[in-house]
């Protein structure tokens, strides 16, 4: 059985104090929440909202867009709860709805997200790198990502996902694994389009004066 009446609005614990749930881990707020205890998964909502908006904002540009998609995730994780697979990770399950309810929706606009190459082998992976940096020293962008007023304005000409993967990096400290899970890469490839995103963020940057 589908769980009963509406799911909590997004942004609705911001703020408050917090509650005995606040300790409990994600795998056993998710065990509750699948047994309609709204307060689990009202915790759940506050532990990832602020990601589930980077990763919304790091693939469309619109706040309006953002925060309806972000809307929309957390209905479509309330109503599927019952569905999820609880040797899979909560969080990862989350993003990938994000990622996927962002491409649904750029879609509908005729924006038509762009496709990767297939995906590198450790060796190939390492010899991009490695011929890369024999001409220049892979950049160090931390800094110049860390105020997110700069964030936009460096990302410009970067395509969706490879923005959506420097944010995720760079801004909000996603591991190379958990961006791979999110967006059904492989680690080397997303080490590659990572490395390949830096440099043209440092050629942008250099275009401005920076």
């Amino acid at each position: 059985m589908e769980p009963s009446g509406p799911p909590p609005r997004v942004g609705a614990g911001r703020g408050q104090p917090s509650k005995p749930v606040g300790a409990t881990d994600d795998r056993e707020l998710v065990r509750r929440a699948q047994g309609e205890d709204k307060e689990a998964f009202e915790e759940l909502v506050r532990r990832h909202q602020h990601r589930v908006f980077a990763v919304a904002g790091g693939i469309l540009r619109r706040r309006e867009d953002v925060e309806d998609i972000a809307q929309q995730v957390f209905v479509k994780a309330y109503f599927s709860l019952k569905r999820f697979d609880q040797r899979a990770a909560f969080s990862t399950w989350l993003y990938k709805i994000t990622v996927n309810e962002c491409w649904d929706l750029l879609r509908k606009k005729k924006v038509r997200p762009l496709v990767y190459e297939s995906d590198l082998s450790e060796e190939q992976a390492r010899q991009v790198i490695t011929a890369g940096e024999k001409e220049n020293p892979e950049p160090d962008i931390s800094e110049k990502l860390e105020a997110r007023e700069n964030v936009e304005r460096l990302l410009e000409g970067l395509d969706e996902r490879d923005r959506l993967m420097l944010i995720l990096k760079e801004v909000e400290g996603f591991s190379i694994q958990e961006i791979a899970e999110v967006l059904k890469l492989n680690g080397n490839t997303v080490k590659v389009r990572l490395f390949r995103a830096r440099r043209r963020v440092v050629s942008q940057a250099r275009k401005r004066g920076n």
